[in-house]
């Protein structure tokens, strides 16, 4: 361990569809053997010499990546998650050449930049999501100033991310509508959630009757999808964000242009932001909606996480996993 790491005990770990990912190497360049999780909470049991900031016994989390050049211009604006040398918690190649590993272990070393405090009485299940889940939805609200309350907001799916967008449109004053293909998450996001409006995006009347309504919309859905009929329900100089991977997608000019829309696109976030969203979550009492698993189901997990069977993050109970 080097003088500026601080060595944690991981209790929980949130799974992401980067898991599923990379397990099967779908983006093939998968090195074996590749230990997933990014989401990933914990207590510390050692720091080194130079870090002040934590101690032994804090809890604590890591996200998507836990290293960077540090000295770019990304670096030196706290969006280290866009530096050309950011590596990824697992299935990295760190600077000493060695291939990281993730969160489904009962212990990280991490240098103390990417180390997030975790506040106190939040409880470490809870705090896992945040890490990916959060902060990636997080990040393109602040980014364009989406915390306006009165304004509307459109959130396209309803799983891991949509479920916080929603959170966090309703702690922001936003009135919010989600967009889903499942009449069965209506009851969800209106009654659980707390979403104001439910829209059926295959049903065109429903659609139309929201023609530029909406201020902002994120959109959270990795399948494949048309976009234009979502950029049609924005104002004039309305933003949408693309926060997943479709395998393409086809605009037509004129719902950009004719409406002074903007159409962005966000990853994850840095180290600043992560921690304010952390914050932010502790001190408005915002907790990811999470199933909780051990780590011998992991294999029937990821499964149900491709046919979009969990409400809405599982997050593995590691510490009890391995007793």
């Amino acid at each position: 361990m080097r003088s500026d790491d601080v060595s944690l005990r991981i209790t929980h770990c949130g799974v992401c569809y980067a898991d599923v990912a990379w397990t099967r190497n779908m983006l093939h360049n998968s090195m074996y053997p590749l230990v997933p999780g990014h989401e990933i909470a914990g207590v510390v049991t050692e720091v080194g010499s130079e870090v002040k900031i934590f101690k032994v016994g804090d809890h604590v989390g890591v996200g998507t990546y836990v290293n960077s050049c540090q000295d770019c211009e990304n670096c030196n604006g706290f969006l280290e998650n866009h530096c050309s040398k950011n590596v990824f918690t697992f299935n990295g190649v760190d600077a000493d050449g060695s291939v990281t590993k993730g969160g489904y272990s009962s212990h990280i070393v991490v240098h103390q930049r990417y180390c997030f405090k975790i506040p106190d009485g939040y409880p470490l299940a809870k705090a896992a999501p945040l890490l990916c889940a959060g902060i990636t939805v997080y990040t393109p609200m602040m980014r364009h100033n989406m915390k306006q309350p009165g304004k509307s907001l459109g959130v396209i799916g309803l799983g891991g991310l949509g479920h916080m967008a929603v959170k966090f449109g309703k702690a922001f004053g936003l009135k919010v509508t989600v967009f889903s293909t499942s009449e069965s998450k209506r009851e969800e996001a209106t009654s659980l959630l707390g979403a104001h409006n439910f829209v059926l995006s295959s049903d065109e009347n429903q659609m139309e009757t929201l023609k530029g309504s909406l201020h902002f919309i994120l959109d959270t859905t990795s399948a494949d999808h048309p976009l234009d009929p979502y950029l049609s329900l924005l104002k004039v100089g309305g933003v949408m964000v693309l926060l997943s991977f479709p395998s393409e997608i086809k605009v037509h000019p004129a719902n950009l242009n004719l409406g002074a829309r903007c159409l962005s696109g966000s990853v994850t976030g840095g180290t600043k932001d992560t921690q304010e969203m952390i914050n932010f979550c502790a001190a408005n009492k915002i907790y990811p909606e999470i199933e909780m698993i051990k780590i011998n189901y992991i294999n029937e997990a990821l499964q149900r996480l491709i046919g979009r069977d969990v409400r809405f993050r599982f997050v593995i109970d590691i510490e009890n996993s391995f007793k």
